[in-house]
């Protein structure tokens, strides 16, 4: 059964990762105000200065660093060093939440996102895997671990919230990207109902069902592709439009005489390029690929204080572990609870439902996935890149890659088990019949790709596949339903107008195409609330009292625009009805959007209009005002959680939420306390490649690369990214050469 991935859930979205947990400060530790780090051991110190004596650290004007290793261990290091230096605090919290600790600095109210992540990850078997890792792979997750120990021995006033000493396991921790998500999709509402009453949980709970739920604000990416014979310059093109929680991930560069050459977004505490490109190649990661997690019904049976499932014609033993949950106590000490938690084969019990517990099943192959997502980068070519693909971890991503060969192409997915089409995969399936089980996994030739289609041109906006390439789009009847787990949705239907039948892209016109202005989801509204209005009775009072919005939204042109009324009119009717309409469209299974457009009636329409202008008035004076006064970029402090402020300065910005089929995203996930929306999801790092004899590219970051409010390159983008300008991307040494600000060595403090 798919269930929808966040990217972080938690903590302003920063946290995603999965760990294990030894070789941290004690837990009784935890409840101080920070821990700090252990004396180095002589050896250990030596071997860091030897590495970090071959590494170059070169910050070009706009803070962003490029590392430069004599080997991958080395750049690797110093690329973890940098990313310390910008923001340690993101890097910690990753691995803190990873390792389900984040009780033991946070408190009691996490134990049950802890117990999640320990659920899954078990410390021992993490160190197996690290030990049985191939050596290139080991010597890069023993740069990973001590470039972050080496910046804490060289910054002593920086106090770690609880991990003062990383390991270099710790690394298949956070191996893909995805994992993370995957398990943040099991319900910790439901965990915690299941689990928290005792230590034996009710065989026939029961509790809403809420796991199809859309988010409210879409999560996730864009991502083009452009073939040769439609760019300008004849050479492929990229747009590379992660859409992800703000300050999710800086902006890098790491290259070493082993051929190692990559740029892009790299995720807090990862040592590989998550989203970017080499000198050859390109990769834009967008989620909902296919059904990749699946939930099992398992029929339970007690007897003697044990618990037994049926499977087949026999009885297995459900495996029972107790969880240790520490967690730090409001007085700042420390308390502890231990749970319970049980295991079948195909996974964790995470709930109950109408009297079987349910087991969720997914992928767990960590070491698998980490070579993947570090392979890749390194990947000069088609062939080099797919091979890379072939190992089929990488879990719940799509990808839309280009090269320097010219090709463009599309993977939806990758990690895609065989099941039998019997089953309706949508749901939970009988785990007691042995033909639900995983058969291994689809072959990459057998899974929804694409390879220089006809059209010139692929896309992908965490929408289905069937519309990715035009008239050379895969067929939805040549795969089984579970290769694919979304609909299309309104930045689909966007971007397959803005690139069919375009020619002649230049960076800059492909940049221009993916903050195209126009808002598809309004399309079928604005002329159903007009022909709404119209049937309204002469006397009716809405005829007065909504004549001027009706008039002003029958008149847009349903373009997004800093000075436009309609704008804002119609994004505050859309919030309007979305809130109202949430809860029969999660009943139903659709995306609200599209249940507001397809199953509301003329009242509802209505009725929600006169709240937003109601709105729009109390907040503003008028419910005329311009969506540049009300939408607005804003960043004053460095912390995870956000707090937005309308007495300090901000940016307007006309690019809307993804919901209304904006391709430059640009939401609100936090709880509003302001009267103006601040947006902290949508474009984060956004980048357009020309792949060729030369890379050249731009991009662009929100904010700034440092989370230091004292330092210039805090909000030094912010101005730009508001107004969607985009920076050149320095990509070669004597250009970086050129705008550099500063060059060093990890260990020395050389700030601006």
């Amino acid at each position: 059964m798919f269930l929808p991935r966040t990217f972080a859930s938690t903590l302003a979205g920063a946290l995603l990762a999965t760990a294990a947990f030894p070789a941290l400060a004690e837990p009784a530790a935890a409840g101080a105000q920070a821990a700090s780090a252990p004396s180095a051991s002589a050896a250990d110190l030596a071997r860091w200065k030897k590495t970090a004596a071959r590494v170059t650290i070169m910050r070009d004007k706009w803070g962003i660093p490029h590392v430069f290793g004599k080997n991958d261990a080395d750049a690797v290091f110093g690329m973890l060093y940098a990313q310390a230096e910008d923001d340690f605090n993101r890097v910690e919290l990753n691995y803190i939440n990873a390792m389900g600790r984040l009780a033991e600095v946070e408190g009691e109210k996490e134990i049950w996102r802890d117990l999640r992540m320990k659920m899954y990850i078990q410390p021992a078997d993490m160190q197996a895997k690290y030990a049985a890792s191939p050596a290139w792979l080991k010597e890069l997750m023993k740069a990973f671990a001590d470039g972050l120990n080496f910046y804490l021995h060289t910054h002593p006033e920086v106090k770690p919230k609880l991990i003062t000493r990383f390991e270099p396991w710790m690394a298949l921790s956070f191996s893909e990207g995805s994992i993370g998500g995957d398990i943040e999709s099991i319900d910790l509402k439901e965990l915690e109902a299941f689990y928290g009453k005792g230590p034996a949980p009710q065989l026939a709970h029961e509790i809403a069902d809420n796991r199809n739920v859309l988010d409210a604000e879409p999560r996730g990416s864009n991502g083009f592709a452009i073939a040769p014979k439609l760019s300008a310059s004849g050479r492929p093109l990229l747009l590379i439009n992660p859409h992800t929680s703000f300050y999710f991930r800086p902006e890098i560069h790491m290259v070493s005489e082993e051929g190692l050459n990559a740029y892009g977004a790299v995720t807090w505490g990862q040592f590989f390029i998550y989203q970017g490109f080499n000198d050859k190649t390109g990769w834009m990661h967008t989620s909902g690929g296919g059904d990749v997690i699946d939930e099992y019904l398992e029929t339970v049976v007690e007897r003697g204080g044990k618990f037994f499932y049926k499977y087949g014609k026999e009885e297995r033993a459900l495996r029972a572990v107790p969880v240790n949950l520490p967690y730090k106590t409001a007085n700042g000490g420390m308390g502890s609870r231990t749970v319970t938690a049980y295991f079948s084969h195909h996974g964790p019990i995470v709930r109950g439902e109408n009297g079987k517990w349910v087991a969720v099943k997914m992928m767990d192959e960590p070491v698998k996935a980490l070579t993947q997502s570090y392979s890749r980068t390194k990947a000069k070519n088609y062939a080099a890149f797919y091979k890379a693909m072939e190992l089929r971890t990488n879990s719940s991503n799509n990808t839309v890659y280009a090269d320097a060969d010219g090709n463009i192409a599309y993977f939806h997915g990758n990690f895609i088990p065989k099941r039998d089409p019997r089953f309706d995969w949508n749901k939970p399936v009988d785990g007691s019949n042995p033909a639900t089980e995983w058969q291994g996994l689809h072959a990459i030739k057998d899974t929804i790709t694409l390879f220089n289609p006809a059209s010139g041109y692929i896309s992908n906006t965490n929408n289905w596949p069937f519309s990715a390439s035009g008239a050379n789009s895969p067929k939805q009847a040549d795969y089984p339903a579970y290769m694919w787990s979304l609909p299309e949705n309104a930045r689909g239907v966007h971007a397959e107008r803005v690139l069919k039948n375009a020619k002649g892209f230049t960076i800059d016109s492909l940049i221009a195409a993916g903050y195209d202005s126009y808002l598809t989801a309004f399309e079928p509204l604005v002329p159903q609330l007009a022909k709404d209005f119209d049937a309204l009775p002469a006397g009716d009072a809405r005829r007065t009292s909504l004549g001027l919005q009706v008039a002003a939204l029958r008149g847009w042109n349903l373009r997004f625009a800093l000075d436009s009324v309609p704008t804002a009119l119609a994004v505050y009717w859309g919030q309007e009805m979305v809130a109202a309409a949430a809860p029969k469209a999660r009943a139903a299974g659709v995306p609200t959007v599209d249940f507001i457009t397809k199953h509301i009636g003329p009242a509802e329409r209505l009725d929600a209009l006169a709240r937003a202008s109601a709105k729009l008035t109390a907040d503003f004076g008028t419910w005329q005002t311009p969506w540049g006064e009300i939408n607005r970029f804003q960043r004053i402090s460095g912390e995870v959680d956000q707090q937005y402020d309308d007495s300090k300065p901000s940016y307007p910005v006309a690019f809307t939420s993804a919901n209304w089929g904006s391709l430059a995203s640009f939401g609100m996930v936090a709880k509003q306390k302001t009267k103006r929306i601040y947006g902290d999801r949508g474009n984060s790092f956004v980048a357009a490649v020309e792949f060729g004899p030369k890379v050249r590219a731009k991009s662009i970051l929100a904010g700034g690369q440092s989370s230091n409010p004292a330092s210039p390159h805090f909000a030094d983008q912010a101005a730009m990214y508001a107004r969607g300008e985009f920076k050149d991307v320095l990509f070669y040494k004597e250009d970086i050469e050129k705008a550099l600000e500063r060059k060093y060595r990890p260990g020395e403090r050389t700030l601006p």
